[in-house]
């Protein structure tokens, strides 16, 4: 796997592929501060990250936050194993849209923050 890179899909999609720790994450944030001011809506396709830690789920919380300053709508796809698991530990799985334990995902909470 390599550096972490967010790519723009076009009318507010986004894909992060990489290796996404804290190494990486604050080079994935300083690329999605310019391109996120642009998109109306913020949806995040995680399937390419094959690996991450916490600072993957710092993240993420940091775009949801970034997100309710801009008065945005923010989802998350396809998210890491590694980020579900770290997730459910810290108790925000809800906020960031990951399954719960019991396999199902948590209800969709719009992240309009």
């Amino acid at each position: 796997m390599s550096r972490a890179r967010l790519e723009s899909l076009g009318e507010g999609r986004f894909r992060v592929t990489g290796v996404l720790d804290a190494s990486t994450a604050a080079n994935v944030l300083e690329e999605s501060e310019a391109r996120f001011t642009q998109a109306p809506k913020i949806d995040v396709d995680l399937g390419g990250v094959g690996e991450s830690d916490s600072a993957g789920l710092a993240l993420l919380i940091e775009w949801l936050r970034m997100a309710r300053q801009a008065g945005k709508e923010i989802r998350f796809a396809n998210l890491p194993a590694q980020i579900e698991a770290l997730a459910r530990i810290s108790e925000v799985e809800d906020l960031i849209g990951a399954p719960h334990e019991s396999g199902r995902c948590a209800p969709a909470r719009k992240n309009k923050l």
